[in-house]
């Protein structure tokens, strides 16, 4: 492990100073290497599956292990958008000039060497890699056990790539080995070569990242995601939002776990949504205005409005207006992604201003929280933190920055 580290250390400072279309190159040679060795990618996934099976994994879970063609090809795409981004290093963020001539510039540079420790999606190894690469960091990766048989495919994958361009073999490091003890090792910093963990995985993963890292963390929360529908809402365009927004895929962050209704639009539209959702699959957990407007919803326990299902499960509830659902969502929420339906711009404007979450969005799915549909390429998590990266972690996030100072023969009195 330290020698890892120690190897991405070394990486990193070139990489730091790699040209665009370097950085490019490996990045189109990375999506060839994944769509010709798809086969193998999937013959590897295939196994990942089988054995989460035999565990026991549930539905939302092998969801999001699973690889097809389509996904693979998903994938090698979303490394091509990743070449075809601006490059962030090296670009001016603002520039001034002092009364004593000195020119002073703020320009973006890598933050050196990101961990990402990761659990059951496959996909972050391309994603990840991709991002560091583009934004001129080496990068070591940590799957988890049930993902990683895919995962050392995909990394051995894109090391050819990077490694045929022309950058360090080191630039992408895959830890080869499944043990915990690894996380360990890459919480305490790898003796300082690690700059930044990003953790990508359940509560429990993200609470030990956070309580032994000592590194910093861009942390990935639960997506405890909400949509609230106010009484203005037009309904056809209230259905179609919420049942995307649940049941598209319901093992993604940005999936949407807690309906609010307003008590105004009960009569007209808290009838036809819950219905919608339990025709299209979904078991609906309500408050008892909830289990009144349908006979098939459960009861609503305390445990459930906190709670990130990540499957075909949603709690409902009425509230009384715009402040009882704001207060809702910062009690219960992980200021992940929220969303209103409304007509009224008023109450649009106040929930967009005053919900303290990563993402919030007027008339559109939760599901767009994605650093892809963002126009990001990719992303390796949505940062719930405030400090640093925050909504999608995407190639500017993964930079710092520093101040070029250019005199000519300045000193100070």
């Amino acid at each position: 492990m330290l020698d890892m580290g120690r190897f991405a250390r070394e990486a990193a400072r070139e990489l730091a100073l790699a040209s665009i279309a370097q950085k490019n190159e490996a990045l189109e040679r990375m999506a060839a290497r994944l769509e010709a060795g798809s086969e193998q990618i999937i013959e590897a996934n295939r196994q990942d599956l089988e054995a989460a099976r035999s565990k026991g994994r549930d539905l939302a879970f092998l969801d999001r292990l699973m690889l097809d063609g389509l996904r693979v090809a998903g994938m090698a795409r979303g490394l091509r958008e990743v070449a075809a981004l601006p490059d962030p290093v090296g670009r001016t963020i603002a520039k001034w000039t002092r009364p004593n001539g000195l020119e002073i510039s703020r320009v973006r540079v890598p933050l050196g060497v990101i961990g990402i420790i990761y659990e059951s999606r496959p996909n972050v190894t391309a994603d990840a890699a991709a991002l560091c690469l583009k934004s001129g960091n080496a990068v070591i990766l940590r799957s988890g056990s049930d993902s990683f048989l895919t995962s050392l495919v995909i990394a051995n994958l894109l090391n050819e790539a990077v490694t045929a361009a022309g950058l360090p073999s080191a630039s992408i490091q895959l830890v080869p080995t499944t043990d915990r003890a690894a996380v360990g090792y890459m919480l305490s910093g790898l003796g300082g070569a690690i700059d930044v963990i990003v953790p990508r995985g359940g509560k429990d993963l993200v609470a030990r990242v956070q309580t032994e890292a000592r590194v910093p963390v861009f942390a990935h929360l639960e997506g405890v995601c909400h949509v609230y529908v106010q009484a203005s809402a037009d309904l056809d365009m209230a259905k179609r939002i919420v049942l995307n927004a649940k049941m598209r895929r319901t093992g993604v962050c940005g999936a949407v776990e807690t309906l609010l209704v307003d008590r105004r639009a009960g009569p007209t539209h808290l009838g036809p949504l819950v219905e919608m959702l339990i025709e299209a699959g979904c078991e609906v957990r309500g408050d008892p205005e909830t289990q009144r407007a349908d006979t098939r919803v459960r009861p609503a326990s305390d445990d459930d409005w906190p709670k990130e299902f990540l499957d075909a499960i949603i709690a409902v509830r009425v509230v009384d207006g715009l402040d009882e659902a704001i207060d809702h969502i910062a009690r219960y929420g992980s200021q992940h992604t929220e969303a209103i339906i409304t007509e009224d711009r008023t109450e649009a404007k106040e929930f967009l201003a005053r919900v303290d979450s990563a993402i919030v969005l007027h008339n559109a799915s939760t599901q767009f929280a994605d650093g892809g549909e963002f126009g990001m390429g990719a992303e390796i998590g949505i940062a719930t933190g405030r400090f640093h990266a925050r909504g999608p972690v995407g190639v500017e996030q993964l930079t710092t920055f520093k101040y070029v100072v250019r005199g000519s023969g300045q000193t100070r009195p």
